[in-house]
């Protein structure tokens, strides 16, 4: 008896194993719109009033299987962010970002299709960025960990680095197309120190969230 339950385990396991086996790395594309945001506190400890700028992203990714219905997912987007000031369109910040989202995905079947469920961090490079005034003049962000009161007052300064974690829930149809809902939380602050200011409070951090369409290959 114990003979026929050990065979019955070996076989149930080897089938499992097998099942494993034909899943295999799958790749995608995915573009879509930001809505971003710059939140935080401003010089004086007072929260940032600014209002939601619409961006957009493009990226590919892998999902690699690691359990039944369970993928890691990494991605490289290029991606762009920023904000508008609350009282004046004309003054926004934009900064595009060469992004890479590792995500833990889970996908059930759900219909004829899957569900998309999926959480991560991220980690940003900025690449670029111009910031404009009230009167719509444009200048070039440089990018700085740390800056000279000189420097801050006289061209806009970002830090390179952004990082945080993201949100993502969506659906994958049976035809390979896929929509999704992102959500995004900056946990690094994107501005530069001052030299020989103790006193400043500014945090500024990315938020925002988006819609995305994909297709898997």
């Amino acid at each position: 008896m114990k003979t026929k339950a050990l065979l019955l385990a070996l076989t149930t396991t080897a089938f499992a194993f097998g099942a494993k086996a034909q899943e295999t790395t799958t790749f995608g594309l995915r573009a879509g719109v930001n809505f971003q945001n710059i939140n935080g506190k401003e010089f004086n400890g007072d929260d940032t009033e600014n209002k939601l700028k619409t961006g957009f992203h493009v990226g590919v990714n892998a999902e690699i299987p690691i359990a039944s219905e369970f993928y890691l997912q990494p991605g490289v987007l290029f991606t762009t962010k920023g904000a508008k000031s609350k009282d004046d369109d004309d003054i926004k910040v934009n900064l595009s970002y060469i992004e890479v989202p590792i995500n833990f995905l889970y996908k059930p079947a759900l219909g004829t299709g899957k569900l998309l469920l999926g959480i991560g961090p991220y980690i940003a490079f900025a690449v670029g960025g111009k910031a404009s005034d009230e009167d719509g003049e444009e200048s070039d962000f440089k990018f700085k960990n740390e800056v000279s009161a000189a420097e801050y007052l006289q061209d806009p300064y970002a830090r390179r680095i952004d990082a945080g974690g993201n949100f993502l829930v969506g659906y994958e149809f049976s035809n390979k197309f896929s929509a999704q809902l992102n959500a995004q939380l900056g946990m690094l602050k994107i501005n530069p120190e001052i030299e020989g200011v103790s006193n400043d409070e500014t945090k500024y951090k990315n938020t925002g969230f988006g819609i995305s369409l994909g297709y898997r290959f």
